[in-house]
């Protein structure tokens, strides 16, 4: 039986372009991806500028990343070894959506904080329901 190719829907559950949407959807890649755009990083530099990252989520980030095709890693022959990560021809194709989502959230972060605090005090001004 010959299986009817479908066109990419990442609205269905069984499309493999939902797989690379939860990839770049993620926070962790999303903050390595705007850093790497900026230029090429040691894993330390990558760890010091990407506040609140773990050493296991960054360097599972940088795996994910790397076996994706989105993120080139160079090891040099050095003692100390020295290791640079910076972003592949297919990484940096996501500069400039990636870019903006970042932009997006600098410059409308305001905005969705003062919406928060507005629905906190309506729950908390709303009276309980009573179930009878």
């Amino acid at each position: 039986m010959v299986r009817k190719e479908c066109a990419p829907n990442v609205l269905s559950p069984q499309c493999p372009t939902r797989l690379v949407l939860d990839l770049i959807a993620d926070k962790w890649t999303t903050l390595v991806i705007y850093l790497l755009s900026q230029g090429t990083r040691r894993y330390g530099e990558l760890q010091r500028e990407v506040g609140g990252i773990s050493q296991k989520m960054l360097t599972q980030t940088l795996r994910n990343l790397e076996a994706d095709g989105l993120v080139k890693r160079v090891v040099f022959a050095e003692v100390p070894p020295r290791t640079e990560y910076s972003l592949t021809e297919l990484g940096c194709t996501l500069k400039e959506p990636l870019g903006a989502l970042c932009q997006w959230a600098v410059t409308h972060f305001a905005e969705v904080e003062k919406a928060r605090r507005a629905s906190d005090r309506r729950k908390v001004k709303a009276p309980a329901r009573v179930s009878a």
